[in-house]
């Protein structure tokens, strides 16, 4: 079956927006953001990613980020569990991205 549906991802970093550290071990935040998406009844993959960018005041930060991709959530939704995020994690903010995306299910049954 072929389906085109929107993909969403939330990245959410683990450093503290008032300290700039990460407060707990990843699995900590790992297990809140499964979670968070069970208690919304929507599937979910999730990504550890480590990276840097440059702050608003030019300071560069590294940090360890998490990738939430929802595959056909509703936009209204996908806001909806980004701004909770940002709050649980307590961040500035969240970035979300969408891009169309085709989704194709192969199925290893032998007939």
């Amino acid at each position: 079956m072929n389906t085109d549906k929107l993909q969403s991802t939330i990245y959410i970093g683990l450093n503290d927006k008032d300290t700039g550290v990460q407060k707990f071990d990843t699995e900590k935040y790992l297990s809140i953001l499964k979670s968070v998406c069970r208690s919304y009844g929507t599937a979910f993959s999730i990504h550890i990613l480590n990276g840097g960018y440059f702050h608003e005041d030019g300071r560069y930060v590294e940090e360890t980020t998490l990738a939430l991709m929802l595959m056909g959530a509703e936009e209204s939704l996908v806001t909806e569990i980004a701004r909770d995020l940002c709050v649980f994690f307590h961040q500035e903010s969240v970035m979300v991205t969408k891009s169309p995306c085709s989704a194709v299910f192969i199925s290893g049954d032998i007939e």
